[in-house]
């Protein structure tokens, strides 16, 4: 192989890679990264969350979780004999808010879609993955004594 066909052979890689990025269809991934499509998102895997974790109950367990649906978003409620809390998640328009059960805000979830095409989360700044969000925001709800 001569000085030629090495350069040629290295620079294949790198052409077929510049083809792949200019084929990313960036619109449909930034619509994907919205906050309506990111709360459904959420709500879908925190709904697994819940069932997951009234699976893992004892038999006798006096208390459950639930999920609920209101206007403006959604609950996850703990019930036992004489208590109930719950988290509730928000939609606003500038972000999704998580509030406890007295309607005071533990924090915000904004966006980003950053330069690699990935929908990033953010909490005060920190960049978050999905789970870790649900964790944050239902960690002491759910074990609680635990």
């Amino acid at each position: 192989m001569n000085d030629t066909d090495k350069t040629k052979s290295n620079n294949e890689p790198n052409k077929e890679k510049e083809k792949q990025q200019s084929k990313f269809d960036w619109i449909t991934q930034r619509y994907a990264c919205s906050l309506p499509n990111i709360f459904k998102e959420l709500r879908l895997q925190i709904e697994q969350d819940v069932k997951t974790r009234n699976s893992l109950r004892p038999n006798n367990a006096p208390y459950e979780f639930s999920i609920a649906d209101n206007d403006d978003g959604f609950r996850v409620i703990l019930k036992a004999k004489e208590l109930e809390m719950a988290v509730r998640f928000v939609l606003a328009e500038h972000a999704i808010v998580v509030r406890d059960d007295k309607g005071v805000e533990m924090f915000e979830v904004t966006l980003t879609f950053n330069d690699l095409g990935e929908c990033q989360l953010n909490v005060n700044g920190e960049p978050r993955d999905h789970w870790q969000v649900r964790r944050m925001a239902l960690e002491e709800l759910m074990f609680r004594g635990n």
